[in-house]
């Protein structure tokens, strides 16, 4: 398992790094968007993020555990695996991770935003339509480069929300370094080593 992280974390790299740098353009071109504005793109971002990563968590639990049995899965557990890897690690990735930078740099409108329970009534439901999804039509490929990006932009909203307009001249080589963070590490154990951490290997 430890070999199969580490290949799919190099695998995953080199796209987490352009997802990275489309980022910092991002935050170039809107680093002086009113707090108002980055909070409401936050929050288009970040709930895009959990339902596509609930459906790859869900779609990667169901087709490596149930497909190989050739049988649906248990519908609660996979409820379990699909929210706590989608709501669980999107709120590290685009919540956690970037309030960390925002501390470190000691931004001055830092604050952390949780979704599951700032809209609480937003995220969680669309966390279980992303597991439903699976459920009924598991696919993986395409939504895991999409919630790389996705993830990306919800990181980069919530550290705009913070930057309030000032930025020095090294500030966005250490957000880089938190977006890749924030984005690499979370979505790779999300998609891929959180759902297969409960299957027997065959």
């Amino acid at each position: 398992m430890f070999k199969k992280i580490l290949a799919e974390l190099r695998h995953h790299a080199p796209f987490t790094i352009f997802g990275a740098f489309t980022g910092i353009i991002l935050m170039l071109l809107f680093s002086r968007l009113p707090q108002n504005v980055s909070y409401r793109l936050f929050y288009v971002f970040h709930p895009l993020h959990v339902v596509l990563s609930a459906l790859v968590t869900a779609s990667m639990y169901e087709l490596h555990k149930c497909g190989q049995l050739k049988t649906k899965c248990n519908l609660w557990i996979l409820l379990m695996i699909g929210y706590l890897g989608s709501v669980g690690i999107a709120t590290l990735s685009d919540s956690l991770i970037p309030y960390l930078g925002e501390t470190m740099l000691k931004m001055p409108k830092r604050h952390l935003h949780l979704g599951f329970i700032e809209k609480w009534w937003l995220i969680n439901p669309l966390a279980i339509i992303g597991i439903a999804i699976a459920y009924l039509k598991p696919h993986t490929k395409f939504p895991h480069a999409a919630h790389v990006l996705l993830s990306t932009w919800a990181s980069l909203f919530h550290i705009i929300m913070a930057v309030n307009g000032s930025l020095n001249w090294f500030s966005p080589l250490l957000i880089f370094l938190f977006l890749f963070l924030a984005v690499w590490i979370p979505c790779c154990i999300s998609d891929i080593v959180f759902p297969l951490l409960f299957v027997k290997e065959r």
